[in-house]
């Protein structure tokens, strides 16, 4: 996803609350902070979570990992580190992913140190991977900027 587009969605999904400017050491990131314009609409979000809320079969999952460099199984989770410069490009990713995560209603289980961020992906009530999984893994892998 470019910029652009990354601001349009932003733009029809949620209202700016304000903009944290990080600078260290001449580096420095501009993060938006923002909230949703309206309740999600339940109906809507139902039916695309049960359709993402199955467990992919062996097979549908050898076919995602193909389209997801990066990306290994570690049990039964995606797994990925995404290594950056430094600790506060690190942290304006997964700030970044955040907002995917509010979007998706779907919630990495995720862990920083300094430059790097480690991302398991599953989904509990299914019981392993589906594709809402693939989603958030696509969506991360369109937003990493080494």
């Amino acid at each position: 996803m470019t910029q652009k587009e990354w601001a349009n969605m932003l733009k029809k999904t949620m209202s700016l609350v304000g903009t944290l400017l990080v600078s260290y050491g001449g580096i420095s990131v501009s993060l938006v902070l923002a909230q949703s314009t309206s309740p999600p609409d339940p109906v809507s979000n139902s039916k695309i979570l049960m359709s993402q809320n199955t467990r992919l079969s062996h097979s549908e999952l050898q076919t995602a990992l193909k389209e997801l460099p990066g990306w290994s199984l570690q049990g039964d989770k995606l797994h990925r580190q995404f290594q950056f410069p430094s600790f506060v490009e690190a942290f304006g990713f997964m700030a970044q992913l955040a907002l995917v995560a509010e979007n998706l209603g779907h919630h990495p289980e995720w862990f920083n140190v300094y430059n790097r961020v480690t991302i398991d992906l599953t989904t509990h009530d299914a019981g392993g991977i589906t594709a809402l999984d693939v989603t958030f893994a696509k969506k991360a892998n369109a937003l990493f900027r080494p």
